[in-house]
Parts: structure tokens; C-alpha cells; sequence
């Protein structure tokens, strides 16, 4: 398998729109492309999977470490010709005490993979060359291989931008100058992009997606300078055994136009722990899966939804049945905001209320400005769904919502910090549903998917 890393200076330099040209580009070449986002980011993954033909998969060692990357990158790559991986931010953005931990740096050190850089030149010419010379000095670690500029004037621009790569920094490649094309826009709102689901790219946009790559890039060169990997980068024994074969319990996954941020990796780790994923849509289907023994509500945008959420009664009643019955329930942000009483509308001036499951008593609201955005790391402060007290985890929360304090009756399960700072009480517990903000990445800590398989299996052992 080869790979490259689609970097930029900083965010909106346009490496998402650039990142799925490659990967339309590449594909219809005829290889096999195994997707990968570097950070927390749900949305850009859902439009690799469109493009790539298979799920695309969040690396990041600040949640998961370095052997889970590598480990993840190399199960998830098998069998693919070439893995495009799109960065984050800017290239060397990150966190921690060096700044580094979770970057796009970090990630193509750990894989090894060469930096394609996407610069928006649209206002620069010589000064192009230094920033990437720049970037390319940096850090000797990080092969910064070659060069995209983007919204370029014309082609007296991109000459001059070619020159002055050319006398400032020769080794490092110009692929190709992209001129500015409002075609190429996707549209976006508050979390960043529309979904893939509400937005699937059309056959025309993609095509004009992958003619502009042909005709401005150097494609046989992209594919010259990816570096190639044996199936071995990860570590021996870092793949998680099945844990449940011939015991496989069937647990429902919401998965619809409101219900579509979830990592694939936790989907992965709860099949490797005995699960058996059955994917259900809470806007249409009327009745959960039969035989379940759990419920896995991701996070979305249930209040864009909020309509057609409230109007499917037979559904709330299915999953308020169900959690009333103990049955294992996990739920993150979107799935939490779900099991509220509901969400104001606000496009009426009543504020007036689309009715949710109603599992804890407090109503969303909708705000203007975003609530909260940032890594999280977690200590579990009792026994639960997701296994025992004291288990450390690591996930991201990003919401422009809010709700009132929850009534002391029901039991805060995290202690939560950001980096340094505790942040108090979160992780909602009624019965047997654990619900939150917190998007957790089951691979920071495996033990969450083990536990939560084993707390589903003996729920359907107890209803046999």
C-alpha cells in the first residue's frame, strides 16, 4: 500500500474539495483508495466515503496514541492500493505540551507518509515559496514532498508562483496550479460542511472535480512519490482479537441523515468485541431491530431533523420502552440531545417545543454562537455500561447547543478535564443509558467497547 497526506498551511485552504478530487481522480484510474482523516472531524469522513467507495477513518494520536494509529492505519488500509489521508488545520496545528500531539505532523511521522501541501495563493506570488520553505524546514521528520496552489489568478500567476518554487525550494514538487471555481464550492453551516447525507456530491460535480485534477495536477507524479508501506507498520499484536465469536449479540445503531457522526473504529472495536451491528434510521423506521441487547445513538443534527424525529411517535416509545426495560443505551451529543424532552424550535417566535424521547427532563436550545469545542479526557467515577470505575478515555465535543442542569436524581458517570483544567461533572446516567456531549473514541480506551458488548449480551441473557 502507498500513501499521501493532503496538508495546508492553515484551514480553509481548500484540502477538503482538493483531497476528494484526488481521491475520485485515483479511483477511476482504477485503485483500490482507503480513506483516512486526521483529528476528530465527522463530517469531511462521511464525503470520503462517497467518493472512495469505503468508510474513511479519524486518526489521531492525541485520543488514541501512536500504536492505536498505526494499528488502525494498517487494518483499515489492507488491501487498498493507496491511502489518501486529508490533514487537519494546519499542518503542525495540534495540542498538548510541544503542540504537536494530534496534528497532521504527528500522523505522517507515525505512518511515514509524504506531505502534499494545498496553499490558497490567491493572495500571495514570491511570498508562496517562503512560506512553504518554511514548512518544509520545519520539522526533518516530515517529508513535505510536494506543493498544490489553489485559487490561482490566472496563469501568469501560477508562473510565478512556479519560479519562485523553483529558485527558493527546487526538491520540493509544484503539482499543479488549481484556478479559483465557484463549481467547487460545498456548501456548509454551523459544524463546518453540510453531511454527505444531506449534501451527496452530484455526478456532475464530480465529474468537473476530477477533470480540474487531470488537466491541473501532475497525477502520475502523485502516485510516483507516495511512500509505499508493508502490512506491518503496526505494532505485533496491537489488532484486537474477536472476542465474541460464535457469541455475537446484535446491538442497534442509529444511522440516518440525523444520526451520522460516529467513528468507525468504535463500530469496528464493538465488532471485535461480539457485536453485531444492525443499523437503524430513527426518522423512518418504526420499531427498533428485533433481538437487540443494545442501542448505539451517535451524535448528528437531530435539530435540523426535529420534525420528522418528533412526528416518528412509534420510535420514542420503542427506545423509552427499551431504556424503562435497562437495556444497554449509549448515547453522544446528537443521540443525547434525542433522549431530551426535545428541542426548541427557533423559527418560531413561540419558541414552541418538537417533542423528543423525553428519557432525561430538560429541553435543547439551539444557540448562535458555539457552546463548546475541544478535546476532552475523561475519568469514570462509577461502574457502568462502558465498564469499571477509574477507566481513563479521551474523546471531543463540539456543540452549538445547550441545556438546563439536569436534576441531581440523575448520576454524573465523568469527571472531565480540558488538558489542565477540570471542567466538573458530566456523562448522564438513567437506568442503564448513559448519554453525553462527549464524543468518545473507543480506541483511547478498548475496554469501553468490551464492556459495553459484554453489558448488551448479558441484558439479552436475561430476557431469553
Amino acid at each position: 500500500m502507498k500513501s499521501i497526506i493532503i496538508a495546508a498551511p492553515q484551514s480553509g485552504s481548500g484540502k477538503t474539495t482538493i483531497t476528494l478530487g484526488i481521491m475520485a481522480c485515483l479511483r477511476r484510474r482504477g485503485l483500490q483508495i482507503a480513506p483516512f482523516k486526521v483529528g476528530p472531524d465527522f463530517i469531511d469522513p462521511g464525503y470520503h466515503r462517497l467518493v472512495a467507495g469505503r468508510p474513511s477513518i479519524n486518526l489521531d494520536g492525541w485520543m488514541c496514541g501512536a500504536d492505536f494509529v498505526r494499528e488502525t492505519f494498517t487494518s483499515h488500509g489492507s488491501g487498498a492500493d493507496m491511502a489518501v489521508i486529508e490533514g487537519v488545520m494546519g499542518l503542525f496545528d495540534g495540542i498538548g505540551e510541544n503542540g504537536d500531539e494530534g496534528s497532521t505532523a504527528q500522523v505522517a511521522r507515525l505512518t511515514g507518509s509524504p506531505i502534499v501541501l494545498v496553499v490558497d495563493a490567491g493572495r500571495m506570488a514570491g511570498s508562496a515559496a517562503a512560506l512553504v520553505k518554511g514548512f518544509a524546514e520545519f520539522d526533518p521528520q516530515v517529508n513535505l514532498a510536494a506543493v498544490i496552489f489553489n485559487n490561482v489568478a490566472g496563469d501568469n500567476h501560477g508562473l510565478l508562483l512556479r519560479k519562485s518554487m523553483a529558485a527558493a525550494l527546487p526538491r520540493v514538487k509544484v503539482l499543479g496550479c488549481i484556478g479559483r471555481d465557484e463549481r467547487l464550492h460545498i456548501p456548509s453551516r454551523h459544524l463546518g460542511l453540510l453531511t454527505a447525507e444531506e449534501n451527496p456530491l452530484s455526478p456532475g460535480f464530480l465529474q468537473h472535480l476530477v477533470e480540474t485534477v487531470e488537466r491541473c495536477l501532475d497525477v502520475d507524479f502523485l502516485c510516483h512519490l507516495s511512500c509505499t508501506h508493508s502490512h506491518d507498520i503496526g505494532k505485533p499484536g496491537d489488532v484486537m482479537e474477536d472476542q465474541g465469536a460464535g457469541n455475537l449479540v446484535p446491538i442497534a445503531v442509529a444511522r440516518d441523515e440525523a444520526f451520522c457522526f460516529v467513528y468507525e473504529d468504535n463500530l469496528r472495536l464493538l465488532r471485535e468485541a461480539g457485536c453485531e451491528i444492525v443499523e437503524f434510521s430513527p426518522l423512518r423506521d418504526r420499531a427498533l431491530p428485533v433481538g437487540i441487547g443494545g442501542i448505539y445513538l451517535p451524535g448528528g443534527y437531530p435539530e435540523i431533523f426535529a420534525e420528522s424525529l418528533a412526528a416518528n411517535a412509534p420510535m420514542k416509545e420503542a427506545i423509552r420502552a427499551a431504556v424503562e426495560k435497562d437495556m444497554p443505551v449509549y448515547a453522544e451529543c446528537g443521540g443525547f440531545i434525542y433522549l431530551t424532552r426535545g428541542v426548541m424550535d427557533t423559527n418560531t417566535e413561540a419558541g414552541s417545543i418538537h417533542d423528543f424521547v423525553g428519557i432525561y427532563p430538560v429541553t435543547t436550545r439551539m444557540l448562535p454562537r458555539r457552546k463548546a469545542l475541544g478535546y476532552r479526557e475523561i475519568i469514570t467515577q462509577q461502574d457502568s455500561i462502558l465498564g469499571k470505575r477509574g477507566l481513563s478515555t479521551r474523546g471531543h465535543e463540539f456543540h452549538y447547543s445547550e441545556m438546563a442542569e439536569l436534576p441531581e436524581s440523575i448520576d454524573r458517570l465523568y469527571r472531565v478535564r480540558k488538558l489542565e483544567t477540570e471542567l466538573g461533572a458530566e456523562g448522564y446516567r438513567y437506568k442503564n443509558c448513559l448519554a453525553s456531549y462527549i464524543h468518545l473514541h473507543f480506541g483511547s480506551c478498548p475496554e469501553l467497547a468490551a464492556a459495553f458488548a459484554d453489558n448488551c449480551r448479558k441484558f439479552n441473557g436475561s430476557c431469553s
